[in-house]
């Protein structure tokens, strides 16, 4: 019995994964290799989106805050200050007063709805906001003036700002600058008030004088006839 030798073909071990590359100009498109690269740049920006819109949200809720107990915001156009200056302009404020910059997009988020809306007509441009805490407003803007004057910035005016709900635009801030402090104003309503006061001490001091000089003779009056009934 013959018995039949049956040959197999030998077994070799596939390659490792190889990119397919085709003779001619690269293109990316035929490439199979996966691109660790590429794929990070893809996630790339929902990451940054997410940042930003956090970013965006905390700007929004720091200008909700500062307009708490607010008396006056004024917009300042800071195109081409330098960090040293916005330093040297902050120290120079008041305790009570704050300098932000913040796009206008968010700054209008924050007031849209409220009575500072009034300050739509300063969304242009590039502003820094002046958030006064106090009555003093005088006293809030003079700091800035004078930075305005010492650095020469006469390009950097104020853009406008909401008092009291009125908005002043950039020619009205004189009235602004010139109002009375809060002891100014005590003053002269004190004054106002102590010449009528006094005139209308005088004119019921004489009534009062004879009717009192009446109550008097009628008592004298009711003794004596007590007295003589006795």
């Amino acid at each position: 019995m013959e018995a039949t030798l049956l040959s197999f073909p030998s077994y070799r071990p596939s390659p490792p994964f190889q990119t397919l590359t085709i003779s001619g100009p690269t293109n990316p498109l035929l490439s199979f290799t996966p691109d660790p690269t590429r794929i990070t740049q893809r996630r790339l920006p929902s990451i940054r989106s997410a940042i930003s819109r956090n970013r965006k949200e905390e700007t929004v809720e720091t200008v909700k805050k500062n307009l708490e107990n607010c008396y006056l915001v004024a917009g300042i156009k800071y195109k081409g200050f330098t960090v040293k200056q916005f330093q040297d302009l902050r120290r120079s404020l008041p305790e009570n007063t704050k300098l932000i910059v913040a796009k206008n997009t968010l700054v209008y988020k924050a007031i849209e709805g409220t009575p500072w809306e009034a300050l739509k007509p300063c969304m242009t441009g590039m502003n820094a906001w002046l958030f006064v805490h106090s009555e003093e407003i005088p006293a809030a803007i003079k700091p800035y003036r004078d930075f305005q004057k010492e650095k020469k910035l006469d390009e950097n005016d104020f853009s406008g700002a909401v008092f009291e709900g009125q908005f002043y635009g950039p020619g009205d801030f004189k009235k602004l600058e010139t109002m009375p402090t809060r002891a100014e104003t005590y003053a002269k309503l004190l004054g106002s008030l102590q010449s009528p006061a006094l005139n209308l001490v005088g004119t019921l001091q004489a009534p009062a004088r004879d009717l009192v000089m009446l109550l008097k003779a009628y008592v004298n009056k009711l003794e004596q006839e007590g007295g003589g009934g006795q």
